[in-house]
């Protein structure tokens, strides 16, 4: 059987706990006229969660009747609620897993309304001040935001209009990452053509209805909804990265414009509002839009079905398909596919999870999924491959003028096969007539701004594609000048330079030629403002340039300079030149600059010629340079931790300082001994009176080594001939003593080894660090002459003097103590543990027990990997 990977929920789960709308639509029929009214019955929807049971529709609820070019307010109406039903399903499909508890309760408005004829029509809106909470395709940052649910009544001429109707079942499952359908479709009364679309989801901007607190008290959601709505305009809610009103679900999720067909890969599991508008269409006229607003709860889990996309394009350069099944369901074990020709021929199939084929020929391909044939939930789906690369959308615009039309030209090419189907969006916000399906519309845009134009293009074998292109519409064709203020010497002549598309005409046309182009030459005898016009397609722009006249170039130097040697310095004349030419060249960034950036080490004299056309003028000024007193704060020094470091520094300046981040600061010394508790850099700076106002500056870093952390190991005990493997921390040198049965003293982990029994032997290990900075550490062995034996008292006084405090294990011989359990003589557990040397202290839930004689266990496992149990008594000695 086939299983449809369907899941949309409208309400959120009962375990989100949301205690606001879920989604809502607006639609009405028309039942004739009285008089000069037009008469129609409106329906309203409103959904919210199961979850929400102690909250309530507003009732009664305000709708706001407005003009719909002006918004101009026409009439609040208050609406008593008609009925509220509840509606729930939970799949039993065995083949889904995880499969969601789906319900929600929908309140329906029915009410008659009576309206003029109007040239503009009307816009019909319910508000609410709150959605649900954590929605997943909003930006973060945002509070709880408000929804607009609309629809329109178009003008006079189509007054006696029905309004689409959504019919679409709402109590479907979507689950996340998988493949999905589901039809938006509509019906319409008049059988006007019907054109879907992803659009934005509308808040309640300037709404000052009451806030809606989460959860409480059973009041109306969002608030009592006490006031009428706010007039259009409406605004779009804040959609997040990677989502907008046009990709509400993603990238990967997208609806037919003709069917209102939603098909794609639902994104993760969150809750996702969603809008589909649908434009009827009477006569090639867009007439009046209707809207759905849902917010769709995706969850985990999975179908266990074999989905494919509906259809594979390989129409640009590549001809490799690599393709899994779209459902990640852990029931599917088993796969196999099968790739055809269109002559219905095998070319390759495959039992892997992943089909991986390199089509040798154009063509179109069927390929086929079967997933757990002779298991449960077998299934199959087939897909279409189109493989004719070479296909590339392309178009261009002529014109960018508001109010003028913008011409589109189809420059799609097809190697295979012929572009045969256009539908354009032009990206005009404010307009609902802004497509197209001719190949080369022209468009004229109502507003200026960046508009992004959107073509779908297919060819006749089956090959499919989505072109966006952004463009700028401007209320006046651009003009670029490449100056706008200059100089010129006269009698000298002057070029101006503009670019743009159009007609050029300058003016004034005295001392000038070329008047018509956008390259003139003029030769102005005074100051001189010159105006450029463009004309694009009767889209008319002006600018201007001024040219002012001079008899000579004004130029003056800064005074001679001293600075400090390789100090850079901005050479900065006085001059009204329009180019410059400085000498020498070589120690300069630019030498054409008015301002350049002068490095040097020598006293240097340098000179600039300004010029303004055909007049110059030239001045000098001598940079000259002071060394920077010799500054050297010592070599870099390593310091074991808590020790001091001896500074030595060298100067021949006539006075120098000390800074540091260390808190113990320095002394003022040039060998100054400091004691930083951590890393430090200590800055030495030199100063003279030669000339040069800056300091030489050094710095030496005195790296301080953390503490040696010495360890040689916890106390242990050993048995005859078992080897004990010592792991000694805390340094990279290590040297242990005595040498007692140990194969080396100078690693860290040496091994050891007992020929004979020793009550107490204490190992002592010196370890360093890389700096030869030392500490120490202690551990105790004892060797028992007996087999692998964990030791427990008979008796333990818990009195708090610190000897036998505890019935504790001792282990010798034992690799690890898997438990070891002290129970009372009724059987009741009062202590577990697993560590050699610790137990139990006597008490009982924090309650020191009274004299008495309890059980303990042990199971431990020895040296050898054999088990070790032991079972005893002790006794608790008050």
């Amino acid at each position: 059987m086939r299983h449809i990977l369907l899941l949309f929920f409208l309400g959120a789960s009962l375990t989100l706990k949301a205690d606001h709308i879920t989604g809502g639509e607006m639609y009405y029929t028309f039942t004739g006229m009285s008089g000069n009214l037009y008469n129609y019955t409106v329906t309203l929807k409103q959904f919210r969660s199961c979850g929400t049971a102690n909250r309530q529709f507003a009732n009664p609820t305000y709708i706001g009747i407005f003009n719909r070019a002006t918004g101009e307010r026409i009439q609040d109406r208050q609406e008593q609620l008609t009925g509220e039903e509840q509606i729930s399903t939970t799949s039993n499909d065995p083949c889904i897993t995880r499969p969601p508890f789906i319900c929600y309760y929908v309140g329906t408005w029915v009410f008659n309304i009576s309206l003029p004829a109007s040239p503009d029509g009307y816009i019909l809106t319910s508000q609410v001040t709150n959605r649900v909470d954590g929605i997943n395709n909003l930006s973060f940052g945002y509070g709880r935001i408000g929804a607009t649910y609309t629809c329109e009544i178009p003008g006079s001429a189509f007054a006696n209009n029905h309004s689409a109707k959504f019919v679409g079942d709402d109590l479907v499952t979507i689950c996340a990452e998988n493949s999905f359908s589901y039809s938006f479709a509509a019906t319409d009364g008049d059988g006007d053509r019907l054109r879907y679309f992803f659009c934005e989801a509308y808040l309640t901007a300037g709404y000052s209805g009451g806030g809606g607190g989460g959860g409480g008290g059973g009041g109306p959601i969002g608030g009592n909804n006490s006031q009428p709505p706010v007039p259009p305009p409406y605004y779009s809610v804040p959609y997040g990265d990677g989502f907008s009103g046009g990709s509400p679900l993603g990238n990967r999720v997208s609806i037919n414009p003709n069917t209102g067909l939603i098909t794609g890969i639902a994104p993760g599991v969150g809750i996702y509002v969603v809008t589909v508008c649908v434009q009827e269409i009477r006569n090639g006229v867009a007439i009046a839009t209707q809207r759905k607003d849902l917010q769709i709860n995706i969850t985990g889990c999975t179908v266990a079905a074999a989905s494919l996309l509906p259809e594979y394009m390989l129409c640009g350069n590549s001809q490799q398909l690599s393709v899994a099944n779209q459902s990640t369901s852990p029931l599917i074990v088993s796969w196999f596919w099968e790739f055809k020709n269109s002559a219905g021929t095998v070319v390759y199939n495959s039992n892997n999870n992943i089909a991986d084929y390199t089509f040798p020929v154009p063509g179109t391909y069927t390929i086929k999924l079967a997933t757990n044939r002779g298991f449960q939930c077998p299934d199959s789906t087939d897909a279409q491959v189109y493989v004719y690369p070479g296909f590339e959308p392309r178009f261009s615009a002529a014109g960018a003028c508001i109010n003028k039309p913008v011409l589109f030209t189809d420059q799609t090419t097809s190697r295979y096969g012929i572009t045969n189907f256009w539908d354009w969006d032009f990206g005009e916000p404010s307009a609902q007539t802004d497509f197209s399906n001719d190949r080369n519309p022209s468009y004229t845009y109502p507003t200026n701004g960046l508009k992004n134009v959107r073509l779908i293009v297919h060819n006749t074998v089956g090959c499919k594609d989505t072109l966006y292109d952004p463009m700028e519409i401007l209320d006046k064709p651009p003009i670029a000048l490449s100056f706008r203020d200059t100089l010129i010497c006269p009698p000298d002549q002057l070029q101006l330079q503009a670019t743009g598309t159009g007609i050029f005409t300058w003016s004034p046309t005295t001392n000038m030629t070329g008047a018509n182009t956008p390259i003139p030459r003029v030769s102005p005898v005074r100051d001189t403002k010159y105006y450029v016009d463009l004309d694009q397609d009767g889209c008319l722009n002006r600018d201007s340039v001024m040219i002012r006249t001079v008899d000579r170039v004004s130029l003056s130097l800064p005074a001679d300079t001293v600075i400090c040697q390789g100090d850079p310095i901005v050479l900065r004349p006085q001059s009204n030149g329009l180019r410059y030419t400085w000498t020498p060249a070589q120690n300069l960034n630019d030498a054409t600059l008015k301002n350049p950036l002068a490095t040097t080490t020598n006293n240097t004299m340098y000179s600039v010629t300004a010029t303004i056309s055909g007049c110059t003028a030239t001045d000098q000024m001598l940079v000259s340079t002071v060394p920077y007193p010799r500054a050297f704060a010592g070599a870099d020094t390593v310091i074991c931790f808590d020790t001091f470091a001896q500074l030595h520094a060298l100067t021949d300046g006539t006075f120098y300082t000390w800074q540091t981040t260390d808190a113990g600061g320095v002394p003022l010394s040039l060998d100054p001994t400091v004691k930083p508790k951590l890393t430090a850099a200590y800055v030495f700076s030199a100063f003279d009176t030669k000339g040069c106002p800056k300091p030489g500056k050094d710095t030496v870093v005195v790296t301080v080594l953390p503490k040696i952390n010495a360890f040689a190991g916890r106390d242990t005990a050993v048995v005859l001939g078992q080897p004990l493997q010592l792991n000694a921390s805390g340094g990279v040198q290590y040297t242990w003593s005595p040498a007692t049965g140990l194969s080396s003293t100078t690693i860290p982990n040496p091994l050891a080894l007992y020929n004979r029994p020793v009550t107490g032997l204490r190992y002592k290990v010196l370890v360093q660090d890389i700096a030869g900075c030392a500490d120490s550490a202690f551990m105790n062995v004892k060797v028992y002459n007996t087999m692998p034996q964990v030791f427990v008292p008979t008796a333990f006084t818990p009195n708090g003097d610190g000897v036998n405090d505890q019935l504790r294990p001792i282990a010798a011989g034992i690799r690890n103590i898997e438990y070891f359990m002290v129970y009372t003589r009724w059987g009741e557990l009062v202590y577990r543990g697993t560590q050699s040397g610790k137990g139990w202290d006597g008490r009982i839930n924090g309650r020191m027990q009274t004299s008495g004689v309890y059980v303990w266990q042990v199971k431990a496992v020895d040296y050898l990997g054999l088990d070790f149990f032991l079972t005893g008594t002790a006794t608790l000695l008050r």
